[in-house]
């Protein structure tokens, strides 16, 4: 039975340390070095107006959302992951079983916990940047309602661009 179960990783559970370790090994197979919070995860989810929601399927980490909130007004999306299989950072024969993770809706039930994490706390805009070259990231942004606000050059790296986008509570999710 496949479940899918969205939960908010606090210090205080006991399987804090096992759920750290796995999203940091997603983030380091994912993201490039220079992109990789895999250093400062703990640091970050120490702080006050930070949150990390992740997704469990048949009792592993499939991805998960990170999370703050500077102020009442904003909260902004650092990092949304699931975890898919490449053969960059898996030999063929060690195929895992996270590859069927991707395109099965785990991102979407993540950008839905935080979207929803937002409104309670009455924040009236969730912001993020996407590359515009992850077309699938950025058209389940636009499905749930953001709008591209601005394309900043040179975000990423010298070659890489982002498209800043955001989400209004007053359109309908």
């Amino acid at each position: 039975m496949d479940e899918r179960v969205v939960v908010e990783l606090k210090k205080s559970l006991a399987d804090y340390p096992k759920v750290l370790e796995e999203v940091v090994r997603i983030e380091k197979k994912i993201f490039p070095k220079h992109e990789s919070l895999s250093r400062s995860f703990d640091e970050e989810l120490g702080k006050k107006n930070s949150g990390l929601l992740y997704i469990c399927t048949n009792g592993e980490v499939a991805g998960y959302v990170m999370y703050s909130w500077p102020s009442s007004l904003l909260a902004v999306i650092t990092k949304l992951a699931v975890l898919l299989y490449c053969p960059y950072f898996f030999p063929l024969h060690e195929k895992p079983v996270k590859e069927k993770y991707r395109r099965q809706g785990y991102g979407e039930a993540l950008l839905r916990a935080v979207i929803q994490k937002c409104k309670t706390r009455n924040i009236q805009r969730i912001s993020l940047h996407v590359d515009p070259s992850r077309t699938p990231a950025a058209n389940l942004y636009k499905k749930l309602g953001f709008r591209i606000d601005s394309l900043v050059e040179k975000y990423y790296a010298a070659d890489r661009d982002a498209y800043r986008m955001y989400l209004d509570f007053d359109a309908d999710v």
